[in-house]
């Protein structure tokens, strides 16, 4: 009896946590397939409706933004976009081993983990949240085409520090201009942004940015093909 009374304790204490779990996994599960349709809003968004603060994002669709933005982006940000399952695992496993020996983190995140994390999660360095990116990134990669999840990530990334979200916001702010037909020099210098979007402003643009730049439209015109997955038919006009 004494057993009995001491389970039913336990399980008095467990269960809201069971359950507060099971609603964190059923929100992205559940989710993901409806953002096959509906363009989502990130949490650092819904954060900054929630405090009154602005929030300044125009959906674009991704046959509406440029190709070399597209591109750059890849190059830039995750190489492997187009070849992985929304982790690249062999960088997971080299950011393991720098964590292990003491080295600086350089960052692991594909494009598609950026996107869990928008949508899903909080920002901030944490395992637990890198740890929570992983399994969602697969699950997203599973259920969204890689243009779809390209999109998306071009439309809830922060590109601006007074809440520009997405490259349209980004776009106007830096050079009063839509993102749909740059030439490489706009679209080169937007990217350079995203690391730090509060400090780095691609219309006035630092000497290391505008090295960045140039170093990058050199990894496009090397490894363009690379991209292919997020344009038109499979292919990019560069």
């Amino acid at each position: 009896m004494a057993r009995r009374r001491k389970t039913k304790g336990i399980w008095r204490i467990l269960r809201p946590i069971a359950f507060a779990l099971a609603v964190l996994v059923a929100i992205p599960v559940l989710l993901t397939p409806v953002y096959l349709f509906v363009d989502p809003v990130s949490v650092p968004m819904l954060e900054r409706y929630l405090t009154g603060r602005p929030v300044d994002r125009t959906w674009r669709d991704i046959g509406d933004i440029s190709d070399r933005l597209k591109a750059a982006v890849i190059l830039s940000e995750d190489g492997q976009f187009c070849r992985h399952w929304g982790v690249d695992f062999g960088a997971l496993r080299e950011e393991a081993q720098n964590f292990i020996d003491g080295k600086e983190a350089r960052g692991a995140s594909t494009i598609t983990m950026q996107v869990a994390r928008n949508l899903f999660l909080w920002n901030g360095q944490s395992l637990v949240r890198k740890a929570l990116e992983v399994p969602l990134a697969l699950y997203i990669d599973l259920v969204l085409p890689k243009r779809r999840i390209m999109e998306i990530y071009l439309n809830i990334a922060e590109w601006g520090p007074e809440g520009q979200f997405g490259v349209d916001a980004g776009a106007r702010r830096a050079f009063g201009i839509v993102p749909d037909n740059l030439d490489w020099s706009t679209a080169t210098l937007l990217v350079t942004a995203l690391p730090n979007p509060m400090l780095r402003q691609p219309g006035r643009p630092s000497d290391g940015m505008l090295r960045i730049a140039a170093i990058l439209r050199d990894r496009v015109a090397e490894y363009g093909e690379r991209a292919s997955c997020v344009g038109e038919g499979g292919s990019l006009s560069l």
